[in-house]
């Protein structure tokens, strides 16, 4: 399920960015396919420098959303916005828990170091409530400074 809207040039001006989103169930293969979507969505936008930081964090969200927090059954939605000259990602569950970065993460782990990464690699982070679940987000401003470009 997707959902966009088609911007077409008015006049030969440059259309406003939009919101792009799209629901994933809670499958394996939907961390792929989410990080393909973000891939597609930062080339529609033209950001380049900084889409492999933010294809790894999708990657990572997702994979706490479909280990942590989608119930079965469920799934969770994956969005992408503009933000600024920067790129907003929020991944949306049902799950209860507050997602936290470990504060002494064990090297020897094969798992437990996605938020970590997340913390890294964007230049903001968060989580906000929503009914039911929650949201987490992350941020990375001054896209065009890192290389890549939002259009205006």
């Amino acid at each position: 399920m997707s959902t966009e809207r088609d911007h077409r040039h008015v006049n030969n001006e440059t259309p406003p960015l939009s919101p792009r989103e799209r629901f994933y169930r809670r499958e394996r293969r939907s961390v792929p396919a989410a990080r393909a979507f973000a891939h597609e969505v930062l080339a529609d936008w033209g950001v380049h420098g900084c889409a492999d930081d933010v294809a790894l964090c999708v990657s990572e969200l997702a994979t706490n959303a479909l280990v942590h927090g989608a119930p079965p059954g469920r799934g969770f939605l994956l969005r992408l916005l503009p933000c600024g000259d920067g790129v907003r990602v929020e991944v949306h569950d049902s799950g209860d828990g507050v997602p936290a970065v470990p504060q002494a993460p064990d090297r020897s782990d094969e798992s437990g170091r996605g938020l970590l990464l997340v913390s890294e690699l964007a230049d903001k982070w968060g989580v906000a409530e929503r009914s039911p679940g929650k949201v987490v987000w992350c941020e990375w401003t001054g896209a065009r400074a890192r290389g890549g470009a939002l259009p205006r």
